[in-house]
């Protein structure tokens, strides 16, 4: 930011702000990983305790446009926030960072020193002693092992959605006469109107982070290969083909609940704000759902990484990041066009309010289905493990 050309000092403090909400929720993690025996499970800790601070802030904001809200305060993020870089910085924000990061890591430390190897605080439940029909499938398996995460993100969205839609209204109060804004929600989301670039960047925003969702349902397959769940299965009468199919199925439809989750709350959310429920409930929640052929473009890519480069899974995480970044850093910084069109999304309308073709979806689609086979293939002929 700052050789962009960006104040240096408020390029520190944001640099810090960022650093330090990842220091503070890696430390919560710590915590997680000792008192749960499943890494899923601290993951899921983890996440709800994210996305409780990531609900208050965004309640916070709503209520007041100055970020002075207690709701703001009781967030990390909202710390991060009310650090105000390049808007004379609070420095002494990063003390209550500071107070929260160290116990933190502190009490990580403790509770490892006091925890058997391999056991946990919190005793997982002993499962049931015969499984139901539903386990009888590949598919029932893959449901089982992946719908609490299905539920927790769609839960997530619903209240993201309803938030966004709540302060869509006020959009114009929130960004007042600062002209630069303006420029980069138009940048996001269209200069349709500035409501509709705000709902359409909030829509784009919940794209963006159902990538993270699909990619983490198709990495559930190495998480399984890897931690020698897979072969057993496939021993059998299942062939790779149906087993990858009941996790790629949960992955590929996943994507569109947890998309038309957020999207009916957005769109519920600001319709009843403006009094117009009917009127505004269809084009937003079609603005999320249009967001779709862009992550499953994303699933393709995971599926493809997994059926060729198996060891190189992490690497989905750079290229979901990589989109990520280009698509909330782009704007603000107006990269060229040539670069966003690097990713998926890129290629969408924004909706609502920009004219649509189905040109950009089709060829969306086409390649994630190309890009899917073609993992699946790979997948289908190289060892396991």
């Amino acid at each position: 930011l700052a050789a962009s050309g960006r104040p240096a000092t408020g390029s520190l403090a944001l640099g810090l702000a960022i650093g330090c909400t990842g220091m503070l929720f890696a430390g919560l993690a710590a915590i997680a990983a000792q008192l749960t025996e499943s890494a899923r499970m601290a993951k899921g800790l983890t996440g709800a305790v994210l996305g409780l601070a990531f609900a208050l802030r965004a309640a916070g904001d709503a209520a007041t446009a100055d970020s002075s809200s207690p709701l703001t305060w009781v967030s990390p993020i909202g710390w991060s926030e009310n650090l105000r870089p390049y808007a004379g910085e609070r420095w002494w924000v990063l003390l209550l960072f500071a107070a929260a990061i160290a116990p933190a890591v502190c009490a990580s430390y403790a509770l490892t020193a006091r925890r058997d190897l391999g056991m946990s605080f919190l005793l997982a439940r002993p499962g049931p002693a015969a499984a139901p029909r539903s386990l009888a499938g590949p598919f029932g398996l893959a449901w089982r092992l992946q719908r609490t995460t299905l539920a927790g993100w769609s839960a997530g969205f619903l209240c993201a959605g309803g938030i966004f839609g709540g302060i869509a209204k006020g959009a114009a109060d929130l960004v007042g006469g600062n002209q630069q804004t303006r420029e980069i929600f138009e940048r996001m989301g269209g200069q349709q109107g500035l409501t509709d670039a705000f709902l359409a960047t909030m829509a784009g925003l919940l794209g963006m982070v159902a990538s993270l969702y699909a990619a983490g349902a198709v990495l559930r397959l190495r998480g399984e290969e890897t931690g020698d769940r897979a072969e057993p299965v496939l021993a059998g009468a299942v062939g790779r083909l149906r087993w990858a199919a009941g996790h790629l199925v949960i992955a590929y439809a996943g994507t569109a609940v947890v998309l038309a989750c957020g999207g009916l709350a957005l769109g519920v959310s600001y319709g009843l704000s403006v009094g117009d429920l009917g009127g505004q409930l269809g084009p937003v929640l079609a603005a999320a759902l249009a967001q779709v052929p862009a992550v499953w473009t994303l699933t393709g890519v995971a599926v493809l990484v997994f059926g060729l480069l198996p060891k190189a899974t992490s690497a989905v995480w750079a290229v979901v990041g990589g989109c990520l970044a280009l698509g909330w850093l782009g704007p603000s910084l107006n990269f060229p066009q040539w670069a966003m069109n690097l990713s998926p999304y890129g290629h969408l309308p924004k909706l609502p309010g920009a004219e649509a073709t189905a040109a950009p979806f089709l060829w969306l689609l086409a390649l994630s289905a190309l890009l899917a086979a073609a993992g699946l293939a790979g997948f289908r002929r190289r060892d396991i493990g």
